[in-house]
């Protein structure tokens, strides 16, 4: 790293030199592409056809580097995977930092490194940006906010407002990994583990259901896990959702950290996992396509929409045949994962 300070300071953020060193030798070196000019206020991108897609997300977590990523291909995966699950390739980024003074440049450059290797491996490229540095105290050592820009490439329609009664509800990987890998780095509560968090692009597994008839909705389950993607479907749709427990992945790892402390994997982030509902003659069709595809070993038909019956919107059948009701989530089960 060529830049001369070992920790950020508040003069990398007052415009001046050392301002300019930063955007230079960090970012501008490892995110450099055709598009990307940091002398100009505005990016000029050409954009394909007419049915382009726009995101934005901001990204906390602690700590920065986890196993199976970090804060930076976090913010890559995160923003490109909402255009990916809303049938789209992604194209573009824009990045903004926000740094606490006395970050560690050697950790912030690493994370750079991170981001730009996880945009390189998806073809897509940051061609703006902006870097503000909080004083001491105001941040929690790096912030990313991140806009994405993508083209629709699905050739049907998707929505909640195409689910019907009686779709299969499908998830395409383990659930709770992410979360649970975050915990443990945190070495919170004196427990250890090998788990890795699932955070990747999801593109490959959204895809594969392109060609699939009968694919209704896709979401990818980050913050409050499996049961609120759940839940938005039941308040959308008025139908409710029956999951199946024993078809639900989840890693015997993630399911014993839970039992330990209290927590319910269901709920739990996950960042690079897909929920989809499909047309129930589709179902068989869109499991096979996410096994043959990276990321979807593990996928699963979970669940079923039916009429309301049951008293609740969201509901999970037991092992043993039973219903038990899965609420809305309230408090945070676990403070900045994502």
């Amino acid at each position: 790293m060529s830049l001369s300070d070992s920790h950020i300071s508040l003069a990398h953020g007052n415009g001046g030199r050392f301002m300019r060193e930063l955007i230079d030798e960090v970012f501008a070196r490892h995110l450099a592409n055709d598009v990307l000019d940091t002398t100009v206020d505005a990016a000029r991108l050409a954009l394909p056809g007419d049915r382009i897609l726009f995101t934005t997300d901001g990204f906390t977590v602690q700590p920065l580097e986890f196993p199976g990523g970090s804060i930076g291909s976090l913010a890559v995966h995160g923003t490109t995977n909402d255009l990916a699950v809303s049938g789209g390739d992604p194209l573009f980024l824009s990045l903004n930092a926000f740094i606490e003074e006395g970050y560690e440049a050697a950790l912030l450059e690493r994370i750079v490194v991170d981001l730009a290797r996880s945009a390189a491996e998806l073809g897509v490229r940051v061609a703006a940006g902006d870097t503000k540095v909080l004083p001491r105290g105001q941040g929690g050592g790096l912030y990313l906010a991140t806009t994405g820009i993508g083209v629709m490439r699905h050739p049907g329609a998707l929505g909640l407002n195409e689910i019907r009664e009686g779709d299969a509800l499908l998830v395409s990987g383990p659930v709770g990994d992410h979360a649970v890998a975050v915990l443990l780095a945190r070495e919170q509560f004196g427990l250890r583990g090998e788990i890795r968090s699932d955070a990747g692009s999801v593109l490959p597994l959204t895809r594969a259901l392109r060609g699939v008839p009968g694919l209704r909705f896709m979401r990818d389950p980050t913050r409050g896990g499996l049961v609120s993607v759940a839940h938005e479907i039941a308040r959308a749709t008025g139908l409710e959702v029956i999951l199946d427990e024993p078809a639900v992945p989840v890693r015997p790892a993630v399911r014993a950290v839970c039992d330990i402390l209290g927590y319910d994997p269901y709920y739990l982030a996950c960042e690079g996992r897909v929920v989809a509902v499909m047309a129930p003659e589709a179902a068989d069709h869109a499991l096979a396509a996410w096994k043959a595809a990276p990321g979807g070993a593990d996928a699963a038909v979970i669940g079923r929409l039916q009429a309301p019956q049951n008293g609740g919107a969201v509901a999970l059948r037991t092992e043993l045949g039973g219903l038990r009701l899965l609420e809305e989530l309230e408090d945070d089960p676990l403070p900045r994962i994502c």
